[in-house]
């Protein structure tokens, strides 16, 4: 009966009620939809880190990380291939030759990270062939070996589809090495950091700049099922490769700052809205204090009449709680159905695409949350709720019901 009592109370005065209800639902819809957007920003740049540049693991020599030098490359190659074959968390793989080099033109010139691919196999770890701009993925066949460049570097080199470049790079016997080839695609991801720096050339080309009588690898890339976890597909092909001969990295390893600002903004949107949630308290607080200010008469008949204090603070309690979690209710209702409508096609902050796109972040975010998150902020709430109805009802209990009943209604 009391929850009745406290549900009715709530709406007597329909006007301030509604007040704090949309003070709630407001705040927390402004919050909640920050939020998602900071995770839709995050949750797109791990995507691209993944899917265009690292793919899930790495495997290398120990020393290439440090020098990316031809001279660590990965030995026994072909018993490499066969244990990751039989390994059942790994979904895909593909062996690449990495250099440092130049790219130049007669018009400039700049240093780069050649990556020698098998384009079918890279096709299965990496969608860099889902970024062409302009040109194909090494379908043209010709006396001139192809190269894919990025958009931003074929502006830098004043040079597009179908113009040559030469390459130039330090072959294993430690002499330079320079080859001429022809651009036969360009290519756009949203990471003008890694389009800059990084071409890719058919892995046989780059080999016969760097190792013309042998063939090595200095680089596998490895994609896991999509409900594998990443960090526990590493721990059996860290058993099979002890770190003395051979460097098991996962994308988490290989990218520590980007692992940390994801952590960091998880934190941050906890914090935002307990924020939020002490801001709104304080509204309600005072709120609820008007409402006992303006019930002293009923209450002390309540209490006269044999209701005993429990029930009392318990009731003015309820009211608190019901009338958050009315407003909170609201605000995750509405905040979920323009995540879900705008996350369909995103929001594209196209006046700060040059800058967002420089620093490696997409200007075109798809705003997401977990569900859980719901829960938390639902928990969050009704804790909130209970704590600023603390003042209020114990303002209420310290009412004598004699002098409480002598107010003036």
């Amino acid at each position: 009966m009391i929850w009745s009592i406290a549900w009715r109370n709530v709406w007597r005065n329909k006007t301030r009620s509604m007040v704090v209800v949309l003070a709630i639902a407001t705040g927390l819809y402004g919050c909640v939809f920050m939020i998602a957007l900071t995770k839709g920003l995050m949750k797109q740049k791990v995507d691209a880190v993944i899917n265009y540049e690292i793919s899930d693991i790495q495997l290398h020599d120990p020393g290439f990380l440090e020098d990316e030098s031809v001279l660590y490359n990965i030995g026994d190659y072909d018993s490499i291939k066969g244990i990751l074959n039989e390994l059942p968390a790994i979904l895909a793989w593909c062996p690449r030759v990495k250099a440092t080099g130049m790219i130049s033109t007669a018009h400039a010139g700049n240093g780069v990270m050649i990556n020698g691919i098998i384009p079918e196999k890279e096709k299965t770890v990496t969608r860099i062939s889902q970024t062409l701009d302009t040109g194909s993925y090494f379908t043209t066949r010709s006396r001139i070996p192809s190269i894919l460049i990025s958009r931003k570097l074929a502006g830098e080199l004043h040079a597009g589809a179908g113009k040559k470049v030469v390459l130039t790079t330090t072959a294993l016997s430690g002499e330079t090495a320079q080859a001429l080839f022809r651009i036969e695609g360009i290519y756009k991801t949203s990471n003008e950091l890694f389009d800059e720096m990084n071409v890719f050339v058919m892995a046989g080309d780059l080999l016969g700049m760097v190792s013309p009588d042998s063939a090595i690898v200095t680089e596998i890339a490895i994609r896991v099922g999509q409900d594998s976890d990443t960090t526990a597909a590493t721990v059996p092909l860290r058993e099979a490769f002890p770190g003395e001969r051979l460097s098991v990295r996962s994308w988490k390893d290989l990218e520590p700052t980007l692992l940390a600002m994801v952590a960091m903004m998880n934190q941050f949107s906890y914090i935002l809205v307990l924020i939020i949630l002490l801001a709104l308290a304080f509204g309600i607080v005072n709120t609820m204090l008007m409402v006992i200010m303006e019930r002293i008469h009923e209450l002390g008949m309540l209490m006269a009449i044999g209701m005993n204090r429990r029930r009392v603070f318990l009731m003015i309690m309820l009211e608190t709680v019901f009338m958050s979690v009315t407003g909170a209710l609201a605000g995750i209702l509405i905040s979920a159905l323009t995540i879900a409508l705008t996350a369909r096609r995103g929001i594209n902050f196209a006046a700060w695409a040059e800058g967002m796109e420089s620093m490696g972040y997409s200007a075109h975010v798809y705003p997401f949350v977990e569900n859980s998150f719901y829960i938390y902020i639902g928990i969050m709430v009704i804790m909130a709720a209970m704590l600023a109805s603390l003042w209020p009802a114990r303002k209420a209990l310290k009412l004598q019901p004699a002098d409480a009943i002598r107010e003036e209604m």
